[in-house]
């Protein structure tokens, strides 16, 4: 996986809203210093819950500014791909 394409876990924090709510942020933050093309986003399938709560993240005013789209895996509903485009010299 290059440096353009970042992955955030969270499995080991499934329940834990505050360390969610933080991981977010931080692979935002750290998707744009990096200029990152994609950041996949493995929420597990279980319930659905979690993933419903980083699509509501996703989904806030402030941070839908910060990507191009989203994407749902077809093939795997835990997995959810968050596309960035960058313009040259941003």
């Amino acid at each position: 996986m290059s440096s353009r394409e970042l992955t955030l876990d969270l499995h080991p924090i499934y329940n834990d809203g505050a360390k969610i709510d933080a991981a977010l942020r931080d692979a935002m933050d750290d998707a744009e210093s990096r200029k990152a093309k994609q950041l996949e986003i493995i929420c597990g399938k279980g319930s659905g819950a979690l993933k419903k709560r980083v699509l509501r993240f996703l989904d806030r005013k402030d941070v839908r500014d910060r990507y191009h789209r989203v994407d749902k895996d077809k093939d795997n509903s835990g997995r959810i791909f968050v596309h960035f485009r960058w313009k040259r010299g941003q």
